[in-house]
């Protein structure tokens, strides 16, 4: 049973995303809250599986909601709700360290699979949207900490191959891709990418994909 805590200031968007969550067998809603502080308070409270986290909301936002619920280090993962796929609000949000975006007008299918997917580990970003949207918002990014020249800690106990992997995620290649172009099986490739995940210490694929921007392995478009 996946759960789900219900964050938005508006109740009738609430009640909708209840009765489309709840006429699920493997779903169950946990709770509701208004604004982000109590979104993080409950989320602390009720430890759900899945946040459905709006982003504009009185007092404390979406954003900084879904950067303190990462930072308590549960394992409890954000799926931002949107208006605009391509918008600073979901770049500012994968940076907080959501597992990912929808836009508010999806269909009902793909919030249920968004949700699914989140709750698994999954990222609910496509990989070339996530490339889109780096590249958009990519000068907001802070400059690189590592003395020039030297490379990035965060990847010093990636291989060459991960290095070569873990670029090519940022550059918007999904895991088919990556084994056609590289002559790999596919089940190698998604073998690499959990090393990669687990050595960077990324929560999930877009976590990588923003640590590839961070520390240039890729360069914007």
């Amino acid at each position: 049973m996946t759960t789900v805590l219900i964050a938005d200031d508006q109740p009738l968007q609430r009640f909708g995303f209840r009765m489309l969550l709840e006429s699920q067998d493997d779903m169950t809603v946990l709770g509701e809250a208004a604004n982000g502080a109590e979104a993080a308070r409950l989320t602390a409270e009720l430890r759900p599986d899945v946040v459905l986290m709006d982003v504009r909301m009185p007092g404390l936002d979406g954003i900084e909601a879904t950067r303190r619920i990462v930072a308590g280090g549960g394992r409890t993962r954000v799926l931002i709700l949107t208006t605009f796929d391509l918008d600073e609000y979901a770049y500012a949000g994968l940076r907080a360290g959501a597992s990912g975006f929808l836009v508010k007008d999806a269909q009902p299918e793909e919030l249920l699979s968004g949700v699914r997917a989140v709750a698994t580990g999954d990222a609910v970003v496509a990989p070339s949207l996530t490339r889109r949207l780096l590249d958009a918002y990519v000068h907001h990014l802070p400059a690189s900490t590592a003395p020039d020249g030297a490379p990035d800690p965060r990847l010093a106990a990636l291989t060459d191959r991960e290095s070569e992997i873990l670029r090519v995620m940022g550059q918007g290649w999904t895991n088919t891709e990556i084994a056609e172009r590289l002559n790999l099986a596919e089940s190698t490739v998604k073998t690499h990418v959990g090393r990669i995940l687990a050595k960077t210490g990324s929560r999930d694929r877009v976590q990588a994909v923003i640590l590839a921007y961070d520390t240039r392995l890729v360069s914007p478009t």
